[in-house]
């Protein structure tokens, strides 16, 4: 074999080895997070005015139902009890395998984690100003549930058909914008 035939061969080699190794290493993993579940009923009767990050103590039958995503959080809210923040409506249908030596309640109440200022400042903007707060969007990060959590105002019914015409507005617009 000729001096060129050698280096093309070689050449060849190169390329199936960092071909093969790239079809047997594994896809990384996303650094973000996985989305459960989301509350877009949430968004269409209130104002955000702003969101925050919870944790939620679960039972070892609800983590397994929300890893087959059977959560719901279209009507729930987040209510203060003696001083701690709880998620009260957030529907958590069990598993049809789930343990005979439990007994599941689909809409339980459920401790949010936040810290104390966290809490009183979610607080105060309840009693204070009016607002709600509303679970926006279950999602898992590392391993464990987190709730994001939406300060909220209501929106007027004027308020809610000006969304329907915004969002109606946004979908013709991309429509032209697609035919030419």
């Amino acid at each position: 074999m000729n001096k060129v035939g050698r280096i093309v061969a070689e050449l060849r080699l190169a390329d199936n080895s960092t071909m093969n190794s790239a079809k047997t290493s594994k896809p990384a993993k996303s650094a973000g997070s996985s989305l459960i579940v989301e509350n877009r009923k949430a968004r269409f009767d209130y104002f955000i005015e702003d969101q925050i990050e919870a944790g939620i103590a679960l039972t070892g039958w609800e983590v397994k139902a929300l890893r087959a995503s059977r959560g719901n959080l279209k009507e729930s809210y987040a209510i203060f009890r003696n001083n701690e923040i709880w998620l009260l409506g957030a529907n958590i249908a069990p598993l049809p395998s789930a343990s005979t030596h439990v007994d599941p309640d689909p809409v339980r109440l459920r401790k949010l984690l936040l810290h104390r200022r966290e809490i009183d400042r979610l607080r105060s903007n309840v009693e204070r100003d009016g607002y709600t707060v509303v679970p926006l969007a279950m999602r898992w990060d590392k391993g464990k549930v987190k709730v994001t959590l939406g300060l909220a105002k209501g929106k007027k019914s004027q308020d809610k058909r000006d969304t329907i015409k915004d969002r109606d507005w946004q979908r013709q617009k991309s429509r032209l914008l697609r035919r030419g």
